[in-house]
C-alpha cells in the first residue's frame, strides 16, 4: 500500500475510531477564502469533510469528492447541506466550468500533475482555484508527493491569473505550506 492510494485511505479511515483529522478547516483555505464571495463551490479530496462543511457555513453551494466511503460517511453524519460524492480524483473528471471555486486541500497523489489541470476545468472564468499541499521538506514521510508551488502553477496553461504561488504559514508549527490561487481568466 502507498500513502496515495484508496485502499491505504480506506484503511486508516475505518481504523480510526473517530476523526483522523482535526474537524477544523484548513487556516489557508479560510484565509484566501474568506473574501469572495460566496457561489458554487468544489472541495476535491474533501477527507472528513471540515473544508467544505466550513464552506457551506459560509454560504457556498458545495460538492465534495473523496475516494473514502468511510470518510465521506463520517463527513455527511457532520452536515446535510453538502453533496458528497465518492470519486477517485486520479481519473475522476469533474463538470466543465461549473465552479466559482475548487479547493484542493493536502491531495498528495501520484500523478497531481495531471489532477490539479483537470481540476482546474471545473473553473468558471473569474473563478478560483486553490490548491494546498505540504512543504517538500526533511523529515515529511513522502517527499515526493510535495510539489512546489510554483511548479503546481507550470501546470497550468495560460488562461489563468497566478494570485499566489508560494510558502505561507501551516498549521503545524515547524512547516510551511504551499499555496497556489489562481483565477480563471477565459
Amino acid at each position: 500500500m502507498t500513502p496515495f492510494d484508496q485502499e491505504f485511505w480506506e484503511d486508516r479511515y475505518r481504523s480510526a475510531h473517530q476523526h483522523v483529522w482535526s474537524g477544523e478547516p484548513n487556516r489557508n483555505l479560510v484565509t484566501e477564502v474568506a473574501g469572495l464571495r460566496p457561489g458554487v463551490a468544489l472541495d476535491a479530496g474533501t477527507g472528513e469533510g471540515a473544508d467544505a462543511i466550513w464552506l457551506a457555513s459560509q454560504g457556498w453551494q458545495v460538492k465534495a469528492v473523496d475516494f473514502s466511503a468511510t470518510a465521506l460517511e463520517r463527513a455527511a453524519a457532520r452536515s446535510s447541506e453538502v453533496d458528497w460524492e465518492q470519486a477517485d480524483l486520479t481519473t475522476w473528471t469533474p463538470e466543465p466550468a461549473a465552479y466559482d471555486l475548487v479547493s484542493a486541500q493536502f491531495i498528495h497523489l501520484a500523478g497531481l500533475s495531471e489532477v490539479v489541470p483537470r481540476l482546474g476545468t471545473a473553473v468558471r472564468p473569474g473563478g478560483i482555484l486553490l490548491v494546498v499541499g505540504h512543504q517538500r521538506a526533511e523529515g515529511h514521510p513522502f517527499p515526493e508527493l510535495c510539489y512546489p508551488a510554483k511548479e503546481m502553477a507550470g501546470w497550468l496553461d495560460d488562461g489563468w491569473e497566478i494570485l499566489i504561488a508560494g510558502t505561507r504559514p501551516g498549521r503545524e508549527p515547524t512547516r510551511d505550506d504551499e499555496v497556489l490561487k489562481a483565477r480563471r481568466l477565459s
